[in-house]
């Protein structure tokens, strides 16, 4: 599937990044584990792919390596996810044979508190904190500057639409590290794959995003063909951010929790983030938005809605052409303070 396409390829560039790091940066002496005390790694945001199960191998097979000069412990993985998530799914294929850990899954909001006190070793997460916990609740008030009428998302909105989804961005981060903070070992790890913007890339400019733009327009038409109503739509939009790096890192420094002891933007090949193949294209952002729509709209537009939405996208070449992808992702690797 391209959506698990995309995101692999930011978990394969990750990969060296997350090697190197746990081979610098975990001091196992300081993790001072008790006898028969299991490595516990938490996969937050993992969703039902394929995805998860190898970025686990990957970070299993780097904390091996840092144990071979000491008894090497048992892992325990815990996989998280919202409580909608399709856990049998994931289970289901999970390796029956050379699996050299435990696993469960941990249900529930990562904005939250998830596990005990100082019982995480290795925490990680990839291309979920761009999903907020909520829409920011301005971008559907009337009466609020930030009503965003019309739209599903803050690209091609006003900057205070904008700044709404910002602050509510701003206000997840903090409660997402303030919640692993606690649960995290005092020499633990955190590390953190978020899709973002460069940051010379502004507002007005951004087209990361810009294909929620589109779906937004499809919509638009199917009020003007009696199929939703408007009013409808304007208390419909997207949960989804992307940050930048300047302004994650202030987020993280200012939150006081961790220190930043890596952050760098991932040279993700264009392969893996363009797909100039129209099917393709509708497809993965089908995969990413369909819940989110059916939830608000019934499913019986959907069909229309992506039919539509291709056309448009057909339309409108700079969509298709790798050279005019911006999207990118961040790495950071978080030690509590």
């Amino acid at each position: 599937m391209p959506y698990h396409f995309v995101q692999r390829g930011i978990m394969e560039t990750a990969k060296r990044m997350i090697n190197e790091e746990i081979a610098m940066k975990l001091d196992i002496q300081k993790l001072s584990l008790a006898a028969s005390e299991p490595i516990r790694i938490a996969d937050l945001g993992c969703s039902c792919g394929p995805n998860t199960i190898l970025a686990i191998q990957n970070i299993l097979e780097a904390l091996k390596r840092k144990f071979q000069t000491h008894p090497t412990p048992e892992f325990q993985v815990f996989f998280n996810d919202q409580v909608s998530n399709d856990f049998n799914s994931l289970f289901a294929s999970l390796p029956e044979l050379g699996r050299q850990y435990y696993a469960a899954c941990v249900p529930g909001s990562f904005h939250g508190r998830l596990f005990p006190t100082a019982s995480l070793h290795f925490v990680y997460s990839s291309c979920a904190l761009n999903w907020l916990s909520k829409v920011p609740k301005e971008v559907v008030d009337k009466t609020d500057p930030a009503w965003n009428q019309g739209r599903i998302h803050y690209t091609g909105a006003p900057k205070e639409v904008f700044e709404a989804y910002s602050d509510q961005f701003a206000k997840d981060i903090g409660s997402f590290l303030q919640a692993r903070v606690k649960e995290l070992a005092p020499s633990g790890l955190m590390a953190l794959v978020i899709p973002a913007v460069p940051d010379m890339i502004s507002h007005p400019h951004i087209t990361t995003g810009s294909e929620f733009e589109l779906v937004g327009s499809c919509l638009m038409d199917m009020a003007k063909m009696g199929i939703v109503s408007e009013a409808r739509i304007d208390t419909f939009n997207l949960p989804i951010y992307y940050t930048y790096p300047k302004e994650l890192r202030q987020i993280i420094e200012g939150n006081g929790c961790f220190s930043i002891e890596r952050m760098d933007m991932l040279n993700i090949p264009k392969q893996h983030i363009a797909m100039p193949d129209l099917r393709q294209r509708t497809v993965y952002i089908r995969a990413a938005l369909e819940a989110l729509i059916e939830k608000h709209f019934g499913k019986k537009i959907i069909d229309q809605l992506f039919e539509m939405y291709s056309r448009k996208l057909s339309e409108s070449p700079i969509f298709l052409k790798p050279e005019n992808q911006k999207t990118t992702a961040i790495f950071v690797l978080l030690k509590p303070i």
